[in-house]
């Protein structure tokens, strides 16, 4: 039943990946076309730039005043921290199965 819920959180983890991939680009798109200064600095091919998912990480898109990037980039920051929440109960799940087996 434990490796069940696992793979009912990996489930939840993929969808996350799902919302993920629609938003982020998105959101890159958006940031390269009205605020060329901050897409310059990550440079081409930002998508898994550990800079550019550490910005959308913490939430410093809201600094920028801009509502449209803010409801572009909310959704794919929930959407990564889904995606981190279901690897990461899954995994405990499996770890705690394989305690007790």
């Amino acid at each position: 039943m434990i490796l069940f819920f696992a793979l009912c959180f990996v489930g939840v983890a993929i969808a996350g990946f799902c919302a993920f991939v629609i938003f982020w680009p998105l959101t890159l798109v958006h940031i390269r076309d009205r605020h060329g200064a901050l897409g310059a600095q990550w440079g081409e091919g930002a998508f898994l730039k550990p800079v550019a998912l550490r910005w959308l990480l913490s939430g410093d898109y809201r600094q920028i005043t801009d509502t449209s990037l803010s409801g572009l980039a909310t959704p794919a920051r929930i959407s990564l921290c889904v995606i981190m929440f279901g690897l990461t109960m899954a995994g405990l799940l499996a770890l705690w199965a394989e305690a007790f087996a």
